[in-house]
């Protein structure tokens, strides 16, 4: 998903944001590339036209979405991908994701039942990173923040899915780039001065 306007970031075109050198967006393509992921669309809309231009450039598949919200647009995307089988969906602004950790959620959502799976992390985990999350849920009593990568069935995709809450202790769903300071965090994760 790189269609969004990134607002707070105020930093131009977020997926195109850099962080030591490299678009935000190069490393969760990289990282999609390097694990067991088959095909990889990236869903943009008329707020991205850049980010668009370096997706086809990079040999990206470009769906076009309406720029009317996530979840319709991540609906959207799907529909127009024509993708009838389980459907990865994740966020352009995760760069501290990793091809290994793609494939461990890929392996939970196989080992369910339920159609569709969705990833948190904990809150506690963003406290110590001295982060306040936009979203939180309490979930059996745990609070936790969802990490922006859902795997759902996409076939179904126009409705809503019964999904098993993967909640991982993992740095990397804990950092998505929404403000200045989070892209600060990130360079100092990258660089080693966060364990």
């Amino acid at each position: 998903m790189a269609g969004g306007r990134g607002s707070r970031l105020q930093m131009g075109e977020k997926p195109l944001v850099k962080l030591f050198g490299r678009p935000l967006i190069d490393y969760v393509a990289l990282a999609l590339e390097d694990s067991s992921v088959e095909r990889i669309f990236a869903a943009t809309t008329d707020n991205v036209p850049g980010t668009r231009e370096w997706c086809r450039e990079r040999g990206l598949e470009v769906v076009e979405t309406g720029g009317y919200g996530y979840v319709a647009d991540m609906i959207e995307a799907v529909k127009n991908a024509r993708v009838k089988d389980p459907v990865m969906i994740i966020m352009a602004d995760l760069p501290l994701i990793t091809s290994d950790l793609i494939d461990d959620i890929i392996d939970a959502y196989d080992e369910r039942p339920e159609p569709a799976l969705s990833t948190h992390t904990p809150l506690d985990l963003h406290s110590r990173l001295d982060r306040r999350p936009d979203s939180l849920f309490n979930y059996r009593g745990r609070l936790i923040v969802p990490a922006g990568i859902n795997v759902l069935d996409g076939s179904d995709i126009e409705r809503e899915q019964e999904d098993f809450h993967l909640i991982l202790e993992r740095i990397e769903l804990a950092v998505n780039v929404n403000v200045a300071d989070d892209l600060r965090l990130c360079e100092r994760i990258m660089q080693g001065d966060l364990l």
